[in-house]
């Protein structure tokens, strides 16, 4: 094995096995260089290094006041403040990083971990910056032996162990009987203290059982309930923009169901939408838009069904504030919802927004005490006798819940609806071809003509702008709502006396009504 060399290339010798043997560098190799490349990159001409030499007095500023090296002005002077305070102090040229030293002056060097040791590796260079300790573990441990297998003795049977063999087999037998007896004895006696310990319970009785059944009559809720709920659907619409749950009533064994414009409007204006109507036993049948009539908020839809349920109008204006009245349908999702009210007013003129800028809805409408929430609309709204004298629409609340006041399309104007969207798809109603808007006075209110059709049935009876209509036939007008439904109860092509203020007259004209 050739020795290894020092740092500074030379051979080092009579060094011993097991000392600190270190590995020296490289030799160089510098290849010449190109006279040219020298003229073009090398250092100029008397400067040794890469750096330019410190002054002898260690200030980063020349003698003679210049910045730099043999007179080269390499940047401009530090500002005297900032000299003062953070430059090197005079006769001195240490570094901001000092070589560690000890308590007499002397530089300190840190001795090398394997001081006294010998080397793992004799290649070590203990100057290198990296630094390889000696292995862990430098000897493999020895092997031990694999423990001697015992051979298994022969097994104890339970008397061996228990008893080593001093019990006759006989004795043992009548110990286990007396055991078994001992056992059953102790539970006897634990049952019959249980027994006699809590003297409020008794494991023997038995409850009598009420057999005659609930007494319910006919024309009760329950009864009502039972014959009618079978005939109210839920709808259902679910596109990939809408969904939603309304209520519909059977009315035509053909599959005819009349509900709310609203609740199929959604479906109808997104054509990814499907409606489908839900039974009170559970089936679901797709349905199909006969016909709608946005002015009234009325519409029919058609489903395939066999043997249907279907309800029997009644005439809605035989009603009286207070008689007893049921709403049925599937507010909240929840279906076949029964609830109980009265008739709390008749003819109440309601107005709501169109859908999606439509025309405004308009109707006749009885108000009910009976709860309905969103899910009732198109539901049915039925008297004591169980016929339909309403279509539930819609609720007047401040909180969005219901607060008792209900409103229903009378049953008679929804049958009327019904027809003709079910005979021709589409409805015209009877109109005065005016544009009017709410007036009251501290005598009067009434209606007030902003405009008039020309050639509409207004002009044709001498209706003029600014004249106040305050009564259509026998219904009193007193805002625009109820002159719009005083008008659509009457037929189209019907003559009408309609009575109105001008200048402070009242006069009676009669009014051909034609169609919207």
């Amino acid at each position: 094995m050739s020795e290894p060399e020092q740092g500074n290339g030379t051979p080092r010798s009579g060094v011993d096995d097991g000392a600190h043997r270190r590995l020296a560098p490289r030799p160089l190799n510098r290849p010449p260089v190109d006279p040219g490349q020298a003229a073009v990159f090398g250092r100029p001409s008397g400067v040794p290094g890469a750096f330019a030499g410190r002054p002898a007095n260690g200030s980063a500023t020349a003698p003679n006041g210049v910045n730099g090296v043999n007179g080269v002005q390499l940047a401009p002077p530090p500002p005297e403040a900032l000299s003062t305070a953070f430059g090197r102090p005079q006769g001195t040229s240490e570094l901001l990083q000092r070589p560690p030293v000890d308590v007499n002056g002397e530089p300190e060097v840190e001795p090398v971990f394997w001081e006294g040791k010998p080397a793992g590796d004799s290649w070590r260079d203990p100057g290198a910056s990296a630094v390889i300790g000696p292995p862990a573990v430098t000897e493999e441990p020895e092997k031990s032996e694999a423990p001697a297998v015992t051979a298994v003795g022969p097994q104890l049977s339970i008397p061996e162990l228990l008893f080593g063999r001093r019990v006759k087999p006989t004795a043992l037998a009548l110990l286990a009987v007396i055991a078994l007896a001992v056992g059953a004895v102790g539970g006897l006696v634990g049952w019959s203290a249980g027994r006699v310990g809590n003297p409020l319970t008794d494991g023997g009785v038995t409850l009598a059982e009420v057999q005659p059944g609930k007494e319910r009559p006919v024309g009760s809720v329950s009864d009502i309930a039972k014959r009618v709920t079978p005939s109210v659907v839920s709808i259902e619409f679910k596109g990939s923009n809408v969904a939603g749950v309304g209520s519909g009533v059977l009315i035509d064994r053909g599959g005819y169901i009349v509900t709310n414009d609203h609740v199929v409007a959604p479906a109808v204006q997104d054509t990814s939408a499907k409606l489908t109507v839900v039974f009170t036993d559970g089936k679901r049948a797709v349905a199909q838009v006969v016909g709608r009539d946005s002015k009234s908020d009325l519409a029919v839809i058609k489903v395939q069904v066999d043997n249907p349920t279907v309800i029997q109008f009644g005439n809605s204006d035989d009603l009286a504030v207070g008689d007893a009245v049921l709403a049925i349908g599937s507010p909240l999702s929840l279906s076949n919802t029964v609830t109980e009210g009265i008739v709390s007013a008749l003819h109440r003129p309601v107005t709501a927004a169109g859908e999606n800028g439509g025309p405004q809805v308009t109707y006749d409408a009885i108000q009910t005490d009976a709860a309905i929430n969103p899910g009732n609309s198109g539901g049915a709204l039925v008297d004591s006798s169980g016929s339909l004298v309403g279509i539930n629409s819609s609720i007047r609340t401040e909180t969005g819940g219901s607060v008792g006041l209900g409103f229903a399309i009378s049953g008679n104007y929804a049958r009327k609806i019904a027809q003709a969207l079910i005979r021709d798809g589409q409805v015209k109603h009877a109109d005065m071809n005016i544009n009017v808007r709410s007036v009251s006075a501290e005598t009067a209110e009434g209606a007030k003509v902003q405009n008039v059709l020309e050639g509409g049935a207004a002009a044709a009876a001498g209706i003029q702008e600014e004249d106040v209509i305050t009564r259509v036939g026998d219904r009193m007008v007193r805002n625009a709502a109820e002159l719009t439904v005083a008008v659509r109860g009457h037929e189209i092509g019907e003559t009408v006396p309609v009575v109105l203020a001008r200048q402070g007259r009242e006069l009676t004209v009669q009014v051909t009504l034609r169609s919207d």
